[in-house]
């Protein structure tokens, strides 16, 4: 079975660019030979394309598939495990097929949603964040940065139906704010290019109680200053400095003036467990059944050829919520 997979061309070291990947053409053989059918995109990605990734799992090396979440279809299998035509996920990455042994394949359910991207996207990430590192209950008022990308789309709606009092996201646009509150529920949100410190003063008067940080930099300056005695950050990324150097790219948070307000800085890792992807999908599915979630995405119909394009374009921010692209 021929496969065309995209391979990083070299490791990043400042802004990613169609020279960084190349499409490679290769056979595979295997147990079980899948079609693959969507493909999961995330920021996270950029930093494990990096000589010097901060993450606590290898960065991928020059010459080496984009090694990342997919869902396919299987075309054949030698296994009684899984069978022609079953829908399965893996790590096959940026690739038209994968093969190998049937245990590096993680049958679903077809009808577990509407549609198999359901099962990709940074749910696991909005959920352990919110659920176990912050510890969101009733009561809390609670403050989502980047709140309309892959990640904080949900962790805003998973704040709310963990019992959240009050639940307020920034975004880049009038019209992500707008969609935050129509469509997904916030009770409030604001544009971050306009002061966020006076923005969170007016929507929160009494301080925040948990900040769920995806971005850093001034928000999470803004987050700080409005912070409740008591308040939880979880910390989770930081895009507005994610282009840059490693030095630019992580700047130490101030923990000097968290320790002085009583906040607890809480960084948590973006790589999960089974049990807590486990976690995610029981409390989303049931959500989803219930008409309590609502699954903010993006879904790219493209090649393969057009893969690395579609992942630029969600690095500055052109799509909303989960991205993934289905290969045409």
């Amino acid at each position: 079975m021929k496969n065309n997979e995209i391979q990083l061309t070299a490791q990043i070291a400042a802004v990613p660019g169609p020279e960084h990947f190349t499409v490679v053409q290769a056979d595979v053989e295997g147990e079980v030979v899948v079609r693959t059918d969507y493909l999961g995109l995330a920021a996270t990605y950029l930093e494990l394309m990096r000589a010097d990734c901060h993450l606590p799992i290898p960065a991928w090396q020059p010459g080496q598939r984009v090694g990342v979440m997919a869902i396919g279809t299987v075309l054949s299998s030698t296994s009684p495990d899984l069978r022609e035509g079953d829908l399965v996920q893996s790590m096959s990455g940026w690739s038209t097929h994968s093969a190998g042994p049937a245990a590096s394949y993680v049958k679903l359910d077809k009808d577990a949603y509407p549609d198999p991207s359901y099962y990709l996207g940074q749910g696991p990430t909005a959920y352990y964040g919110m659920a176990d590192v912050a510890k969101v209950g009733q009561g809390d008022v609670v403050f989502v940065s980047g709140a309309a990308g892959g990640v904080g789309s949900l962790a805003g709606q998973i704040a709310r139906n963990l019992g959240a009092k009050k639940v307020i996201g920034s975004a880049g646009s009038q019209a992500k704010t707008d969609y935050l509150v129509n469509e997904l529920g916030f009770d409030a949100a604001f544009d971050y290019h306009h002061d966020p410190i006076a923005a969170l003063k007016e929507l929160a008067p009494e301080g925040i109680t948990v900040f769920f940080d995806t971005v850093g930099g001034a928000l999470y300056d803004a987050a700080l200053e409005v912070a409740a005695p008591g308040a939880r950050f979880a910390l989770c990324g930081s895009l507005s400095t994610q282009l840059g150097d490693a030095a630019d790219r992580f700047p130490e948070p101030d923990r000097e003036a968290a320790q002085a307000r009583g906040v607890e800085l809480l960084p948590f890792s973006c790589h999960h467990t089974p049990d807590q992807i486990a976690a995610w999908h029981q409390h989303f599915s049931t959500a989803l059944g219930q008409g309590r979630f609502v699954y903010p995405r993006t879904v790219v119909e493209t090649g393969i050829d057009g893969v690395p394009g579609a992942f630029l374009a969600m690095l500055r921010g052109e799509y909303r919520g989960n991205v993934s692209v289905r290969l045409a």
